[in-house]
């Protein structure tokens, strides 16, 4: 009879705790002013419009996972390459107790309960699934069907939620929402013609950056074996069983193409022929294989990252999520960004490739502030685990590619519509290694490689020195009020990013942009991983500490070329560190060298 009554007491409790979050004042949680450029409100959203509402719990505890990625990153540290173990970084990224409590009570009160629920390994995510007519009530807002005017797509979200007073400290954000990111894919220079194979108007050689012969037709075609030669990597075999992989990402339904992919090894890395590579589905994301369906980006990516690294074991991580989404009600699609879904299943993935390249981003302001701080303390972690994560700086110079004032399209999303420089994102964390682009032999910036300096993210300490040389060679004034000169800057790196040949729907073509930077790059950092783990070495994990402090003797400093954007000629490469360039190209052997000096 005790028992009895004690339950009722709690379920009462628990009721009036339910009935108390309705009767909680709202208070705004996020907004912002408008939304981004070229996105057009187009009609309500459909009240039975299915969203997929994934919110975000605060983690008290990241400021120690930070602690621990510096001191297992930092060559000077005595517990230089002690990475986390995934459980170990998991216990940094949970919620506290009450929080998990306070949100399952306050989803309950609206008849969400525990059996509809989908928790993160961390438990930091909860996701719902949930009509656009109950989050309206939920988060009290309005959603509507936005268009992007350039593309045509259509998106669900709203420019304004609130939540009870009492959840604003348990929750950190909730999306789809706020954000208009679109995370595309960085390959804007496309120039697809088709050649024939092994067809070079050039010959002869030319002396590379690290004194060795490169093929002079490597000024026009960019292939496997002019990346080796130009990197000083020819003759490196890497090995297939030493537990070294290296993976990449695909979004937005890009497929890799196994045809093309086989016609590629056929033609340009003969030996791997006929290799094959795991495929991991996140959130049902497909592989489709009708040739139609095949991937530009995603064949780009494969047919370097795998190719450059065979025999190495490698992954694809296919992600769906952001469909078109279609007016019609009785469609209810999903138009949730993908990211977060690739994130969260990595970070509770038990083993991971000690390399991944990823070559889709978007402009750092359509990504909520608080939406970028959170994916960017989960790159943290990979790199506490000792994955090594590269990202290509974006296509557009320092915003958008356009140097004439008159038509430049960089403006503020803060109903302002200042003028200034758009950085890009991910690319602006500083917990990732950035890749912008080169061109040419002897190579030189390439015009569209991203640069500048974040808007959301301080300078870290590992790059300070560097950054602080180059902006103390510019003049004074130089584009000030443009960019946030305290902002993490960017790139880090770059290598090749124009005329890379690709099989692409059973013909071969040309391709460019900082897409083809970010898989080269990460290939290279494979292979360094690959002597480390012969040698009984681990891999080196999360890479700007070493580059900033030791690694940029490996590297090939650029110092002409410029990245115009917003209507100004952008920044220029110069010595050492710029923001268009980064510290320089890759030299395999004095980088493998350095690296293998290491604990």
């Amino acid at each position: 009879m005790r028992s009895l009554s004690l339950l009722l007491l709690s379920l009462v409790v628990t009721l009036a705790g339910a009935a108390s979050y309705k009767d909680s004042p709202f208070k705004v949680k996020e907004s912002i002013v408008a939304p981004p450029r070229a996105w057009v409100e187009h009609a309500p959203a459909p009240s039975n419009h299915i969203l997929e509402l994934r919110i975000a719990l605060p983690q008290p505890y990241s400021p120690l996972l930070e602690k621990h990625l510096w001191e297992v990153s930092n060559p000077s540290h005595k517990r230089y390459g002690d990475y986390l173990s995934k459980q170990e970084a998991e216990a940094f990224l949970t919620p506290h107790p009450d929080t998990i409590d306070t949100v399952s009570e306050w989803l309950a009160s609206y008849g969400i309960y525990e059996e509809h629920l989908l928790h993160s390994s961390a438990q930091d995510w909860v996701t719902a699934r949930v009509p656009v007519s109950l989050a309206e009530e939920m988060l009290d807002t309005k959603y509507h069907v936005y268009r992007h005017s350039e593309t045509g797509e259509h998106i669900v979200r709203t420019t304004s939620y609130s939540l009870p007073e009492v959840l604003h400290d348990h929750v950190q954000f909730i999306q789809p929402t706020t954000m208009f990111a679109r995370f595309k894919a960085f390959s804007s220079t496309l120039h697809w013609t088709t050649v024939p194979v092994g067809d070079a108007s050039t010959s002869g050689a030319i002396t590379g950056p690290a004194g060795n012969q490169v093929d002079a037709s490597c000024n026009q075609t960019i292939t496997p074996t002019c990346l080796l030669q130009l990197y000083n990597a020819v003759g490196y075999e890497t090995s297939a069983t030493n537990g070294n992989q290296i993976g990449i990402t695909s979004y937005l339904g890009q497929n890799v193409n196994n045809h093309d992919l086989q016609q590629f090894f056929e033609t340009y890395v003969p030996a791997a022929s006929g290799s094959n590579y795991t495929i991991i589905s996140i959130n049902d994301g497909q592989n489709n294989q009708s040739i139609a369906a095949a991937g530009l980006e995603a064949d780009l990516d494969a047919q370097y990252a795998f190719g450059l690294t065979y025999p190495t074991p490698r992954t694809l991580y296919t992600t769906a999520g952001s469909p078109p989404f279609d007016p019609d009600p009785r469609v209810p699609n999903n138009t949730n960004e993908p990211y977060s879904y690739w994130l969260e299943y990595v970070l509770s993935a038990e083993n991971l490739p000690q390399t991944i390249s990823t070559s889709y981003g978007d402009d750092e302001q359509t990504v909520p502030e608080s939406y970028a701080n959170r994916v960017c303390v989960g790159l943290a972690a990979l790199g506490a685990r000792g994955v090594s994560l590269t990202f290509s700086s974006g296509d557009y110079g320092v915003g958008d590619g356009d140097s004439n004032p008159e038509t430049q399209l960089c403006f503020s999303n803060d109903g302002l519509n200042t003028t200034m420089f758009i950085p890009t994102f991910p690319a602006s964390c500083p917990f990732v290694t950035t890749v912008g682009g080169t061109i040419y032999i002897p190579e030189t910036a390439a015009s569209f490689s991203g640069g500048g300096f974040s808007n959301y993210f301080s300078r870290p300490s590992y790059q300070d020195q560097a950054v602080s040389d180059y902006l103390s060679k510019l003049a004074p004034g130089t584009y000030e009020g443009l960019y946030n000169p305290d902002g993490r800057a960017y790139p880090d790196v770059s290598v090749q990013s124009d005329w890379f040949i690709v099989a692409y729907q059973g013909q071969f073509g040309y391709v460019g942009g900082t897409s083809a930077s970010s898989p080269t790059f990460a290939s290279i950092i494979a292979m360094v991983n690959d002597a480390r783990i012969s040698a009984g070495k681990k891999g080196l994990g999360f890479l700007n500490p070493w580059l900033y402090s030791v690694g940029y003797a490996g590297l090939n400093d650029i110092t002409t070329g410029h990245n115009p954007g917003c209507g100004t000629e952008g920044f220029n490469a110069s010595i050492g560190w710029d923001p268009v360039t980064g510290l320089g190209t890759p030299n395999f052997e004095t980088l493998k060298e350095l690296a293998l000096q290491l604990p």
